[in-house]
């Protein structure tokens, strides 16, 4: 019987496998394969060490302190709205939660898109400031447009973990705190805070690493004016077809994002950040 179940496991787990293998490994594979060939042949670090070329290392550096920007602002604002979330009702929190989520469902190049309109210099809110008579704000291509594009579409993923967090807090601990003397503000520095690690880091680890290899955001709300590193990687690939140092590059980020997952990992061990 148990041999029959594990058969059917495997079975099952087949079209998964070759999903992984074909759609994960081998594009993996393919990078690393470039990433450390030279066009002409022949093993390289060049492209690796391309990194530290001028140009390529403006933009890593300018995505890093945009992405950094960007997870300290989601937080900000994402701790408050997930207090708030957990002193309500599971009913009323559930029905935030599904609004406050609902934008996701639209495409994420519409939902970019509708910020241009709305930033651009003829846009929304130029016309409403030129309405009432003010002067005109400088919002596109800026590096404060892309932030705002990354905070509104990365907000999310900070609130889910921390309201995921804050729900399994229970209520008593609050309760035994206030009876030992402590008043709010050091119950939420003494206990709340620490007890909420797990979401913090796993918010910061599921906004950081999408901001520091967006493209798409900056392409639209930047206009093309202000490059981060994951536009001179998409240049690499669709404009110099110099797939070599474009896989280079790659690695590079690569290596960002499984640090990420180790400081995860290491805060987080019981996975309880992303349980949902």
């Amino acid at each position: 019987m148990s041999d029959r179940r594990s058969t059917r496991r495997r079975l099952l787990a087949g079209p998964y496998i070759v999903w992984m293998v074909l759609f994960t490994l081998v594009p993996l594979a393919m990078i690393f394969v470039y990433g450390f060939t030279a066009p002409q042949g022949g093993l390289t670090m060049a492209n690796i060490l391309a990194v530290g070329q001028k140009e390529n290392l403006k933009a890593l550096l300018l995505s890093l302190k945009l992405s950094l920007l960007c997870t300290v602002i989601c937080l900000l604002l994402a701790y408050p709205l997930a207090m708030i979330l957990r002193s309500n009702t599971k009913s009323s929190a559930s029905l935030i939660v599904f609004i406050f989520i609902l934008p996701m469902w639209m495409n994420f190049l519409l939902r970019t898109l509708a910020w241009q309109i709305l930033l651009e210099n003829n846009g929304v809110i130029n016309t409403v400031l030129t309405f009432f008579g003010l002067p005109k704000a400088k919002m596109i291509n800026t590096e404060g447009a892309i932030v705002l594009g990354m905070v509104y579409n990365y907000l999310p993923f900070m609130v889910l973990p921390l309201y995921n967090v804050l729900t399994k807090i229970d209520d008593s601990i609050f309760e035994a705190a206030r009876d030992l003397g402590a008043n709010s503000f050091w119950t939420f520095v003494r206990v709340t805070v620490p007890l909420s690690v797990p979401g913090i880091i796993s918010g910061i680890t599921m906004v950081f690493v999408p901001a520091l290899t967006t493209f798409v955001i900056s392409d639209l709300l930047g206009g093309g004016k202000i490059l981060l590193i994951g536009n001179v990687i998409e240049q690499k690939f669709t404009t110099t077809y110099n797939w070599n140092v474009g896989s280079g590059l790659s690695i590079v980020l690569m290596i960002f994002v499984i640090g990420s997952m180790a400081v995860l990992q290491i805060f987080d061990k019981d996975g309880e950040g992303t349980a949902l």
